[in-house]
């Protein structure tokens, strides 16, 4: 994400001069190769490899926490989601017939589960990465869900967080604990079912 796209949302980029063009992907793609690399993240580190100074990653990102978790979410993609059309077939969609769109096109599925294993071995960068890109791509589905409490199509009292915890939690128990792959018809249709199962709780 641009310095201009973190200042419309609310992020600060740091004091001095604002960062100069380029140097933003740089950095970014430093980070990202000693991750990919399993190699350990260090100011230095990224600094040697990106060819941009101390003082500008510092002008940019606050933290090497928040380096890492904008490096980890580079190339994902935060899908629209239509809140007008039918809610079940459009949450449907964006759980299984737009997860790569979601995910990102090209991105590593190695990346993805060293995201899960940086994320679980250090609980500032689990948050940070929360914080900072997991919830605002939820902020399409919560909307949906609420948008059918409004309508009278769920529970008055539904709590829309959870509920879409556990739509999500299937496909990552398939993912992390089972191994599963999603494109795999058996996985994908245990997932459907539990996610009928979900559905049919949430309704009035």
């Amino acid at each position: 994400m641009t310095a201009e796209a973190e200042r419309a949302a609310g992020r600060p980029t740091g004091p001095g001069r604002p960062p100069e063009p380029g140097h933003d992907e740089k950095i970014i793609q430093a980070t990202l190769r000693l991750i990919d690399q399993d190699k350990p993240v260090t100011v230095n580190a990224v600094v040697a490899g990106s060819g941009v100074s101390r003082a500008a990653l510092y002008r940019r990102w606050n933290s090497l926490t928040d380096l890492m978790a904008d490096a980890l979410n580079h190339g994902r993609a935060t899908p629209e989601v239509d809140i007008t059309d039918d809610l079940k077939r459009t949450l449907l969609e964006m759980l299984f017939e737009r997860l790569d769109e979601a995910r990102g096109m090209g991105y590593p599925q190695r990346r993805f589960r060293k995201r899960l294993e940086l994320v679980m071995a250090d609980r500032d960068l689990q948050w940070a990465y929360w914080n900072s890109h997991v919830t605002r791509r939820r902020h399409g589905m919560i909307e949906a869900l609420r948008a059918g409490v409004d309508r009278g199509e769920f529970r008055a009292d539904l709590d829309v967080e959870s509920a879409l915890d556990a739509m999500l939690g299937v496909i990552y128990y398939q993912l992390v604990v089972r191994g599963a792959d999603l494109a795999d018809p058996e996985t994908e249709q245990r997932c459907r079912q539990a996610f009928d199962v979900i559905w049919r709780g949430m309704g009035v």
